[in-house]
């Protein structure tokens, strides 16, 4: 169902933004989590993956409502993308090759020029 162009204006939008915002950070936090989870075998790591995942469907679920599903997904999985991988590298001490970089690169040029053409909209 298509948002409502009224309810994008104003606070409804930069509602949005925040909850997609929320959104991205709870998931890249449940994902590092679910990394220390050890294939959910580890009690605490797991509980604290399956909460911050719920937290981050329900706030992607209520951005969606004055955001664009083609705009928020993709910036939502760009922006996992490059802080995860960040993450990984940091402190799992995963390595980063130069067609890694250059796929993180692409992601993030297509988000963009996504965000560019339904700015207008």
């Amino acid at each position: 169902m298509p948002a409502h162009d009224g309810a994008r204006k104003g606070r409804g939008a930069q509602m949005g933004y925040l909850l997609l915002a929320v959104a991205i950070a709870t998931e890249i936090a449940a994902t590092t989590c679910l990394k220390n989870s050890n294939g959910f075998t580890v009690p605490a790591w797991s509980v604290a993956t399956v909460l911050l995942y719920a937290v981050c469907y329900y706030s992607l679920s209520r951005a969606l409502l004055t955001v664009d599903l083609s705009v928020a997904y993709a910036t939502w999985c760009a922006v996992g993308i490059v802080a995860t991988t960040a993450i990984s590298v940091v402190l799992f001490g995963e390595r980063l090759n130069a067609a890694g970089l250059a796929g993180i690169a692409l992601c993030v040029v297509g988000v963009v020029l996504l965000n560019l053409n339904t700015a207008g909209h």
